[in-house]
């Protein structure tokens, strides 16, 4: 990843790295890591947000 400053413009450069961070997903990723996660905690989560997906999904489908 590469973030170039042009100028004196360093807010406007920490702008476009926040925002392609956040693009990449890394944001998430590092809170998600931030404390250990037991394997059965992580299987319950993946499982509640794929159900969340479908759900998701069959609203915008419909029935």
């Amino acid at each position: 990843m590469e973030i170039r400053v042009e100028g004196n413009e360093i807010e406007k450069a920490l702008k476009a790295l926040k925002k392609k961070i956040q693009r990449d997903g890394l944001m998430g990723d590092l809170k998600k890591r931030r404390y250990y996660e037991k394997p059965s905690v992580k299987m319950k989560t993946k499982q509640r947000q794929a159900a969340k997906r479908r759900s998701k999904s069959m609203r915008r489908n419909g029935p």
